[in-house]
């Protein structure tokens, strides 16, 4: 029978401490090859080896499949992608290793991301209960029996209920010791696990997993989790919880973070911990052997950081994203007076593209996927002319002044009759993916889903001219500066590796130029309203994701604002039921404001 997980969590709560689960994948009393070589003749072995799996930031990709292209998935680098393919490197590593010494785990962002995820949270919800809908995910993960996993940020993007009932049905605790609850401050979900895996003929090796996700929730996800959870540091809480792991007599301490290395932050101040701690935590707290690094979608094979106060050596890893990558930690232990001691660890990435998927999880989840496909394959409207997001990071396209005319009429819609019905409405939209694509004639939902690959919600609020202002040249940092006579290369001109293109908003309402022959915070120049230069005083409405409004990004002035609207449907499902209800979208109707590249007043395009 599974773990119960709601008792699980109750027990950790109540307590303020994880929950010990020993005897499961990782604790066998048979030995293989290399066990029996490093145990001699019966007596207490004097070193041993074990081995961590790990992915992160899955986001739904249970399969190499592509719903927005129907296809399968293939990037110019040649990334396979999805559980399926993760399972064969998985099951080959378990063979290397010995399937008793070795754990799997997961470092966050599991169930958003695809379109498959997002069926089973908004069109056929899983409700918790095993004899309803299932997770695709949390069929795969059970299948491929994950450890443990850790909780990220877009685990909350539904609401607590469907990732409550997500949990109910993975046979795996998903960890967090800085997901506290906002009243009592005691764990909303487990912090650690401790594993015990057999020596034969020797002392068990002790080995807890730490879990730690990201505090930028309070941000990204306030209208879900406000006054629920409260999500402390990382650093903070890792302090509470590695000694207690260590006083419950564990040999490794393993993390699990759903943060970056660098100690980089995307909310500003608006919550008082970093971002991305990783590397922090292992320099600031002792007992950490290894850190499964999550959240930012870099590849890093193996990163070294010093602790502070005890000069040891600890490893991290990040394995990339979707599934693309395996982080694989190997970690050699030695017994000396009465314990295991760790005497080396080295880590590594495996590529997915190397190997075949995994025939048992892609049948699995084989129903699952093809209601999914048949789905976002139904036809929702018409379009008299292609628009694409390939030129979108440095032209003005149709594309991106479709998501905002959506955004704008339906804001004016929902303030029709109120005080503020008067009130300009201007609306930010992002090139969220170059790869969007709306084609002449029939569209189907995948085709309209495509352009907006986030579960973001739409929010109001007001900002003066002079805050339009701001906020469009905090979006133009995103350009790299370039001189008046440099050549153009426009695979060079944005900040891409710094400011992501989600960071990077266009402003409908208002026409404006961004002269990049200027430095960062002076390129905002010709900025009108109505064909007359903005009035700094004057008052607009914003149409903006709940993310930016909430702080992502960093954006000037919009997480303080007034809000005079917002709504909880997805921002996506706006925009199928809008090309639904007006069954035909022409291009040719919006798109009437402008914005352009220029360098010292000279267009950079026609």
């Amino acid at each position: 029978m599974p773990l119960n997980r709601r008792d699980f969590i109750n027990r950790s709560a109540a307590t303020g401490a994880g929950v010990a689960l020993a005897g499961t994948a990782g604790a066998v009393a048979a030995a293989g090859p290399a066990q029996a070589a490093e145990q001699g003749q019966g007596h207490q072995p004097k070193t041993f080896s074990l081995r961590v799996l790990g992915t992160t930031d899955l986001h739904g990709h249970a399969l190499n499949w592509d719903y927005f292209t129907n296809a399968e998935y293939d990037d110019a680098a040649h990334n396979d992608v999805g559980l399926a393919k993760v399972a064969t490197l998985v099951e080959q590593a378990r063979t290397e290793k010995g399937h008793d010494r070795t754990l799997l785990i997961d470092a966050g962002d599991i169930i958003q991301g695809t379109q498959l995820s997002y069926y089973y949270a908004r069109v056929e919800p899983i409700t918790g209960a095993r004899s309803g809908p299932q997770h695709p995910m949390a069929l795969a993960m059970n299948h491929m029996k994950y450890d443990a996993a850790a909780l990220g940020n877009h685990e909350f993007n539904y609401g607590i209920p469907l990732l409550r009932a997500f949990q109910d049905q993975c046979d795996f605790p998903l960890l967090a010791a800085n997901a506290v609850d906002a009243t009592t401050l005691k764990p909303a979900f487990p912090p650690y696990l401790v594993k015990e895996i057999k020596v034969h003929g020797g002392k068990p090796v002790k080995v807890g997993i730490l879990g730690l996700t990201n505090p930028g929730i309070a941000v990204w996800d306030k209208a879900n989790v406000q006054g629920k959870m409260a999500f402390p540091g990382l650093v903070e809480q890792a302090k509470v919880y590695v000694p207690k792991l260590r006083a419950l007599g564990c040999d490794v301490v393993i993390c699990t973070d759903h943060s970056g290395l660098d100690g980089s932050t995307s909310y500003g101040d608006a919550v008082p911990y970093p971002e991305n701690a990783s590397s922090m935590v292992a320099a600031q707290v002792p007992g950490i052997d290894a850190i499964l690094v999550g959240h930012t979608h870099v590849e890093r094979p193996q990163t070294l950081v010093v602790n502070e106060q005890t000069g040891k050596t600890v490893v991290l890893s990040e394995p990339l994203y979707w599934g693309m990558r395996l982080s694989v930690f190997d970690i050699d232990l030695t017994f000396d007076r009465g314990r295991w001691n760790v005497s080396s660890v080295t880590a590594e990435v495996r590529n997915a593209n190397t190997v075949a998927e995994d025939p048992q999880v892609a049948k699995l989840v084989r129903d699952e996927h093809q209601k999914v496909v048949d789905y976002v394959n139904q036809i929702v409207g018409t379009c008299t002319a292609a628009m694409s997001a390939a030129q979108s990071t440095y032209k003005d396209t149709p594309i991106i002044d479709f998501l905002n005319l959506v955004q704008s009429d339906t804001v004016k819609a929902a303030l029709a009759g109120t005080s503020y019905a008067s009130l300009p409405v201007l609306s930010e939209a992002s090139p969220f993916s170059r790869t969007a694509a709306i084609p002449a004639g029939q569209v189907s939902l995948r085709d309209v889903a495509g352009l907006y690959v986030y579960e973001n919600t739409l929010d109001a609020k007001i900002l003066t001219g002079a805050q339009v202002k701001d906020y469009l040249e905090w979006s133009a940092r995103y350009f790299v500066q370039t001189a008046p006579d440099a050549p153009v290369d426009v695979t060079k001109l944005t900040n891409a590796g710094n400011t992501p293109d989600y960071s990077y908003d266009v402003l409908s309402g208002v026409s404006y130029d961004i002269d990049i022959a200027q430095p960062a915070g002076s390129r905002i120049v010709n900025l009108t309203y109505g064909g007359a230069p903005i009035d700094p005083a004057a008052q607009f409405v914003l149409a903006v994701n709940n993310y930016r409004s909430s702080g992502g990004s960093n954006y000037p002035h919009v997480a303080a604002a007034q809000s005079v609207w917002s709504n909880s449907g997805e921002i996506r499902n706006t925009i199928i039921a809008w090309v639904q209800a007006h069954g035909t979208i022409d291009p040719a109707t919006f798109g009437t404001d402008q914005w352009r590249l220029t360098r010292a007043g000279v267009p950079l395009f026609s």
